[in-house]
């Protein structure tokens, strides 16, 4: 079985008018919901075997904060240029060419993307994946070239204001 973790990047900042999209940082909300997601991961004992994101300065920052909860060494993130500018088709070509080796993904990119894999990928609808939310699937196939619609589970979906009130 694969198991795949995607994460929309937390709360960026528009506060700077001199930054590319792909520059701009996370904002104060999104430096909290990240690691707050990364703890909510961590209580479920998820350890995933690769840890995957975009290269956007938002994705990468999410991405490092959540692997810290998880003790997963940043330096150990994988970034993959392809999944900045993704629409859902290439996304899954991504996902398909990960390494057979890992078991479990996180990976961390951006919306509306995300929201059209997770409803490529599953029969779970979603209208809109908020900043920091994390789907979890389970595919039953050993391959990740071999996931699709039709082998995938619907695990979990979570998101930073199921946690607001802890």
């Amino acid at each position: 079985m694969k198991t795949l973790y995607l994460m929309r990047h937390a709360k960026s900042s528009w506060n700077f008018d001199g930054l590319s999209d792909n520059e701009r940082p996370l904002n104060n909300r999104g430096r909290t919901d990240a690691p707050q997601m990364g703890q909510a991961l961590a209580g479920r004992n998820i350890q995933p075997d690769m840890l995957v994101s975009s290269p956007a300065v938002r994705a990468l920052s999410t991405a490092a904060l959540v692997a810290k909860e998880l003790n997963y060494p940043p330096d150990s993130i994988r970034v993959i240029p392809g999944i900045y500018e993704a629409d859902a088709e290439h996304l899954i070509d991504i996902i398909r060419e990960l390494p057979d080796e890992a078991s479990s993904v996180l990976l961390v990119g951006h919306n509306p993307t995300l929201t059209d894999t997770v409803n490529r990928l599953s029969a779970h609808s979603l209208n809109d994946l908020p900043t920091a939310a994390v789907v979890c699937l389970h595919f039953h196939t050993e391959r990740w070239a071999e996931v699709h619609r039709t082998n995938s589970e619907f695990y979990f979906y979570d998101y930073p204001k199921n946690h607001h009130d802890e």
